[in-house]
């Protein structure tokens, strides 16, 4: 089964705003994707990933492809490698009632 999912993510500091867009694709283990970064002022770059899901382990690299005009300073793009160590949660029982919604 392959599932897509997009995604969108709005940063704001201060006056700086930036908004990352894109989607992942997932088939089994293995997972990709493409983002693009921009500000209100300009588009800044686009994110392309690649990872591997093994049980509680995430692996991924990915590579940022700079198209503003920082590309002119030399910065050709970067790269990134992660690691994710999924840790289980102790799921804690209610202590209190609830009211069921009624159903339509």
């Amino acid at each position: 089964i392959i599932t897509i999912s997009p995604n969108f993510l709005y940063q704001k500091q201060q006056e700086f705003q930036q908004f990352n867009y894109g989607v992942y694709i997932n088939r089994g283990p293995i997972v990709g994707g493409l983002w693009a970064r921009n500000s209100l002022e300009n588009f800044d770059s686009f994110i392309l990933m690649f990872g591997v899901i093994q049980d509680a382990f995430k692996f991924g690299y990915s590579y940022d492809i700079t198209v503003s005009n920082l590309r002119n300073s030399n910065t050709l793009g970067a790269h990134e490698l992660s690691f994710t160590l999924y840790m289980p949660c102790k799921t804690r029982s209610k202590s209190f009632n609830t009211i069921s919604c009624p159903q339509f």
